[in-house]
């Protein structure tokens, strides 16, 4: 059999999806490329077969098209119900770049629901800072916090964040109460420069300054976990924040949060995502984010 007629497997997936979904852009999240590639994919598959499989700008199917997709899912079904063991030997490695707290906070409690659906992959995680240049140069998969303007890689937005102050109960009575925001001036703030406070300042009119002392923190949890000892306030991510605040080391002053300007995204190099487990574990940590 002359394999000079079968085209990539993601050109497939990817033909497949965008004829169920009719949109580049729910195909590209759902497969978690960015919407050229799709339309790359999808320009690629048409040159390999010679005909034109979407006919008009609403991703209708041409007659040829309508003919192949039935062809497709039949044969991803097929290949569906054997299981990757078979085909690959051994367990599959995914090397896995994530921050410390995002790993702690979220990753972690969720991560058995991985393993047990994915037995056959072997997940290895590994520690990155980019602030202190702390980077998994090796890893598959890169879980980064930031503006989300990354040209170095394709990526793929996991979860946005509100954020407010927070301090432990016995900073509250020694030092509230705290009422309003101006409550805070000359108060004793925690700094990290993964959440500036100017964001949370502006948010309530507050032309203030960034704080240039104090306490300073390069990862969130350990913010928490000292603004928990009481050492002051510190302005945290609320899902990042979520198990202080449930445990009670921690409480809200006020009520009102304010988006966060950064968030966590899923990064990758061009061609990781043709991995599928690559491709099984960003489709599951998407999930798991709702």
């Amino acid at each position: 059999m002359s394999a000079t007629r079968i085209p990539p497997i993601q050109c497939l997936l990817t033909f497949e999806a965008l004829a169920r979904l009719r949109s580049v852009t729910q195909a590209a999240e759902e497969l978690c490329v960015t919407p050229s590639a799709v339309s790359h994919r999808v320009k690629q598959l048409e040159q390999i077969l010679g005909t034109k499989l979407f006919g008009r700008a609403d991703f209708s199917l041409t007659t040829e098209g309508s003919e192949y997709l039935a062809h497709v899912r039949e044969g991803l079904a097929i290949l569906e119900r054997f299981p990757s063991a078979q085909s690959a030997p051994g367990k599959r490695k995914l090397r896995l770049a994530v921050t410390p707290t995002f790993a702690r906070a979220i990753l972690i409690p969720r991560l058995r629901q991985f393993t047990e659906a994915y037995p056959e992959i072997d997940l290895t995680l590994q520690v990155s800072i980019p602030l202190l240049d702390v980077v998994a140069e090796d890893a598959d998969l890169i879980v980064r916090f930031g503006t989300g303007r990354y040209a170095d890689v394709e990526h793929v937005c996991l979860t946005r964040d509100e954020v407010t102050p927070l301090a432990s109960p016995a900073f509250v009575r020694e030092h509230g109460p705290f009422d309003s925001v101006a409550d805070l001036e000359g108060a004793r703030l925690l700094r990290s420069p993964l959440e500036p406070w100017r964001t949370w300042f502006a948010a309530h009119q507050q032309d203030w300054p960034e704080p240039v002392d104090g306490s300073q923190f390069n990862d969130i949890g350990l913010m928490c976990d000292a603004a928990a000892a009481g050492m002051g306030i510190g302005l945290v991510r609320l899902r990042l924040g979520a198990a202080w605040l449930e445990n009670g080391s921690l409480v809200r002053l006020f009520a009102r949060n304010v988006p966060s300007p950064h968030a966590h995204y899923l990064c990758w190099h061009t061609g990781a995502m043709d991995r599928w487990e690559c491709a099984a574990f960003a489709d599951w940590l998407k999930k798991a984010m709702l």
